[in-house]
C-alpha cells in the first residue's frame, strides 16, 4: 500500500468533502480501486467494490446524501478492519482515514435526515 498516496488521501479528506474537486476524487478512488482489485486480498477487493459503488453514486447525476453517507461509512468501517493487520508505517494513517470516512459519512447522513424534516 503506497504510503504517499495514503497520506495524500488523508490530507485531502481533512479539508472536507466539498474541498475536493469531483475529478480529483474520482482519480483518487480509481487509483485505490485498481490497486485493491489487483491485490488478491479479499478484504481489499471488498473495499474496491465499495469504491466502485461510491464512484457510481458520485457520477449518477442525482447525488443522494444518504447513499453517499452510507458508502463513506462502509468504506470507513472496511478501512478500520484492514488497519488492524497493516504494517506499522501505514497503520496510523489508515486509522485516521477510517475515522475521516466515517465522520464524513455520518455528517452526510445527519444532513440527509435534517433535509427530510
Amino acid at each position: 500500500m503506497p504510503s504517499d498516496h495514503l497520506h495524500a488521501t488523508v490530507s485531502a479528506l481533512k479539508n472536507g468533502l466539498t474541498s475536493l474537486p469531483l475529478g480529483s476524487a474520482m482519480d483518487n478512488t480509481e487509483t485505490w480501486q485498481h490497486q485493491f482489485l489487483q491485490s488478491g486480498d479479499p478484504s481489499l477487493q471488498d473495499i474496491a467494490r465499495e469504491l466502485g459503488n461510491l464512484q457510481s453514486l458520485l457520477t449518477s447525476g442525482a447525488l443522494s446524501a444518504t447513499a453517499i453517507g452510507n458508502s463513506l461509512t462502509m468504506l470507513g468501517n472496511q478501512t478500520s478492519q484492514i488497519s488492524a493487520q497493516a504494517a506499522d508505517d501505514v497503520k496510523k494513517p489508515l486509522v485516521e482515514l477510517a475515522d475521516l470516512l466515517r465522520r464524513h459519512g455520518s455528517d452526510l447522513l445527519a444532513h440527509a435526515a435534517k433535509s427530510k424534516k
